[in-house]
């Protein structure tokens, strides 16, 4: 910590091309260990950083790590962040994406009532405007803490290009903001450039993010891409070619690569980093879904990837999803008609944004009035679903052991204070070799 030993160091030279930032892929440091860092430049001393290494060391011992998604700037002040940062238990941050927002100044969020407005200061489209937006971001202090406390494992979702995302365009491409691939490799280039992710091969597979990590023989860690490869989103809730086999949401190679991974892996749990809602979420009618942006419009790579998951046997699998603003504990049936009597295939833990709109923001409504009766109603149509929480923001941590995953789950209380306090809410857990959600007695 006093950097009174140095185990590597090196030098490079920062440059316009690549906005001003830098790689730094420290190589030879010794697996699951903790490790402090900082830089020089033309005279000044940067703060020092903490990150942590994953890898084979210490196989057995538990895996702590902190959820994360929606981080809407105009949306309010990343306090969440700061909480998290404050801890001194955890392995490493997962990111699920929404990292940043597109859209432009007040189009989103309370940003002018609190003083946090977007740059530049219209829709984000150009490779300048994509710098500066995920520059202004990286000037929040809570989002800095956060970086210099822990690694973060991120995965892009829509928003970091713009809003609703498939393979070849966009909910919010508009007429006159040019070519969509175009503009979607600017967005990926600022991600790059500014995220801290290895770069992908560039000869292959230049903006291939989905990827794995492992942490010794307790826990291998899968993260998707569930927005590069997918077909066009389905014209509605009632379009039966949500049930089409040859619409995907994770494109052919992604999903041969996430099921050879998950057969060959030998750790005691399968976490897969997941953008979008992998549970069925029945609304309006007991066959109609609600959330057809998320797998609930891909069924067919959904039950393929189920299926897959249950033919092997493949214990301990866990989906680690952000995207949808709320929180959930789902058991993730592979066929809602036989459940429960037919057992799930995964459990799915689904953590709260940080600050992007959820119900009662979306609704009008004062937190905890109208979203009460619409929870009970969510599970009593999807007895799957074990518990949803629809207007609260924060974090969620969880720790992979070896009889046990538990994820709990803390709240902010006010998206708008930078000093917000936060308050555990509730807990939930799986035991090793079982597909079962049951609520834990206290937090980690």
């Amino acid at each position: 910590r006093g950097f009174g030993r140095i185990v590597r160091r090196g030098s490079t030279r920062a440059s316009a091309t690549n906005d001003h930032t830098i790689k730094i892929d420290a190589r030879g440091l010794d697996p699951r260990s903790t490790y402090h860092y900082r830089f020089r430049a033309l005279g000044e001393i940067s703060p020092a950083g903490t990150t942590r290494t994953a890898g084979e060391g210490n196989a057995d011992a538990p895996v702590r790590f902190g959820l994360v998604s929606c981080s809407n700037f105009e949306g309010g002040y990343f306090s969440a962040y700061g909480h998290l940062a404050d801890r001194d238990d955890l392995d490493f941050i997962v990111h699920m994406g929404d990292y940043i927002y597109e859209y432009g100044p007040g189009d989103y969020g309370p940003g002018g009532e609190i003083g946090r407005v977007h740059q530049p200061d219209h829709e984000i489209v150009s490779l300048s405007d994509y710098r500066i937006r995920h520059a202004q971001y990286k000037t929040d202090p809570d989002l800095q803490a956060l970086h210099a406390s822990f690694p973060i494992i991120s995965a892009w979702d829509d928003h970091e290009v713009t809003n609703d995302t498939w393979r070849e365009g966009a909910e919010n491409h508009q007429e006159g903001e040019g070519d969509f691939t175009t503009r979607r490799d600017r967005a990926y280039r600022a991600y790059f450039e500014w995220m801290p992710i290895r770069l992908p091969a560039q000869q292959t597979a230049p903006t291939r993010i989905y990827r794995s990590f492992r942490f010794g023989r307790m826990a291998d860690l899968h993260m998707l891409d569930t927005r590069q490869y997918r077909d066009e989103q389905v014209s509605g809730q009632t379009d039966q070619a949500r049930n089409d086999p040859e619409r995907t949401i994770t494109g052919d190679a992604q999903m041969r690569w996430l099921k050879k991974g998950m057969s060959s892996g030998r750790a005691r749990w399968r976490l897969v980093g997941n953008q979008l809602m992998i549970t069925p979420w029945r609304a309006v009618a007991p066959t109609i879904p609600f959330n057809i942006d998320a797998w609930d419009g891909y069924t067919a790579d959904r039950l393929e990837l189920l299926q897959h998951i249950s033919d092997r046997e493949i214990d301990n699998t866990v989906f680690l999803t952000g995207d949808i603003h709320t929180s959930w504990a789902n058991e993730v049936p592979i066929d809602e008609n036989t459940y429960p009597v037919t057992a799930p295939a995964a459990v799915e833990l689904v953590g709260p944004s940080i600050t992007s709109d959820n119900l009662d923001e979306i609704a009008g409504s004062p937190p905890r009035t109208t979203s009460i009766p619409l929870e009970a109603g969510i599970m009593a149509d999807n007895p799957w679903v074990k518990d949803v929480e629809l207007d609260s923001h924060g974090y969620a941590v969880a720790e992979a052991s070896k009889d046990r995953l538990q994820m709990d789950w803390y709240f902010i209380t006010d998206r708008t204070d930078p000093k917000s306090d936060q308050s555990h809410s509730h807990s939930w857990q799986i035991q090793s070799g079982s597909t079962r959600l049951s609520e834990a007695d206290r937090p980690i």
